[in-house]
């Protein structure tokens, strides 16, 4: 029987995400940012009449599902691929002329909006919760395991840290969570729905801002 030989490829886009044989995400990155770009530049051109609302529920519908899409995947470490997604969200807020005055964090407020980078670090912390809570169909201990001593304070999901000599692989899911959901309380993670945990991270960013913010 005849076999075709593999192609060595630089990239390979699998379920719509695109993956790089230097395990970075540029690419990605940009694939995400030139389709948002596109839609936010058509709806930049074709809507006049820009209520608030109709602004962002389009923007929400239209534009963020492709900067949030499978962003545990690929979720970006590298200034300048969080910059590069973060100036969609940025453009779009300058649509409003009463806020293009103020700062960007501001603008967000105005509009109740997160930071791109908090979305991608909450939908992190949200597949921890449906994989440990069993909501997911791929088992927690797949990615996750506990650690051998016995925790003494937060809660009692905590998650252990496996040690790596590589930069990239820190950045994984797997390794780039753990820090942040060791750092929840009981009452976070005891709920016992998605929807009831994601509320108890709208308290938590409420009352401390930067949680969600890697720098």
């Amino acid at each position: 029987m005849y076999q075709e030989p593999i192609e060595e490829v630089c990239s390979k886009k699998d379920l719509g995400v695109v993956f790089s044989n230097d395990m970075k995400v540029a690419l990605q990155c940009n694939n995400s940012y030139s389709k948002a770009n596109c839609m936010l530049g058509l709806i930049s051109r074709t809507i006049r009449y820009r209520h608030p609302v109709i602004l962002l529920n389009l923007y929400k519908s239209l534009v963020r599902p492709h900067l949030d899409y499978g962003s545990s995947v690929w979720n970006p470490y590298y200034s300048k691929d969080i910059e590069l997604l973060e100036r969609v969200q940025h453009r779009f807020t300058q649509l409003f002329s009463e806020l293009r005055s103020l700062p960007y964090e501001v603008r967000l407020c105005q509009l109740s909006l997160w930071s791109l980078e908090e979305r991608r670090n909450r939908t992190d912390l949200i597949e921890v919760f449906k994989l440990v809570k069993g909501f997911s169909r791929t088992a927690w201990n797949e990615f996750f395991h506990q650690p051998d001593n016995a925790v003494t304070r937060g809660h009692s999901w905590k998650l252990a840290k496996n040690h790596s000599h590589c930069n990239s692989s820190l950045q994984f899911f797997s390794q780039r969570v753990i820090n942040r959901w060791n750092s929840l309380s009981q009452e976070d993670i005891e709920v016992s729905s998605v929807n009831a945990f994601k509320g108890r991270l709208g308290r938590l960013r409420h009352h401390q801002m930067d949680f969600f913010k890697d720098n």
